[in-house]
């Protein structure tokens, strides 16, 4: 029966194959990215559905990253946001600023993304740290 068990459902406390998932199978591109940083010492895991991923508990390896980058597929192309998520994205810029999140950007027009790059790391780790209230103020439910 035991057997029965492990053949028809994998019960194996999860040595055996990866579960379905809804997300894509890796890219060429992106297994190819994933091989090159791997022949130069990066450390590789895989998700469960087989895709290989940075592992990030490890150091970053910015030689590896840069001499890889080349073999990276472009970034898929941003989809435009809705008018209520447009509008609720300006408001939150706008209330933390009056919340005294001076710096804090608005939102791209097209996709209400806000880059996180127009910040420091400092100031987006200050940010979570010192303006918790503000954020919950100010950020509603997406």
């Amino acid at each position: 029966m035991l057997l029965l068990c492990l053949s028809l459902t994998g019960c194996d406390g999860g040595a055996g194959e990866p579960e379905s998932s809804d997300s894509p199978p890796p890219t060429a591109e992106e297994i190819a990215y994933h091989d090159c940083l791997q022949k130069r010492g990066v450390a590789i895991v895989h998700t469960d559905y087989g895709a290989p991923r940075v592992d990030k508990s490890k150091p970053w390896n910015e030689e590896a990253h840069a001499a890889c980058s080349p073999l990276l597929p472009p970034p898929p192309k941003a989809r435009p946001a809705g008018p209520a998520r447009l509008a609720a994205a300006r408001e939150e810029s706008a209330c933390l600023r009056a919340e005294g999140v001076a710096w804090y950007p608005d939102p791209d027009p097209v996709t209400a993304e806000v880059d996180g790059t127009e910040g420091t790391p400092e100031q987006w780790s200050a940010l979570k740290r010192d303006h918790v209230e503000a954020l919950k103020k100010c950020r509603k439910e997406r």
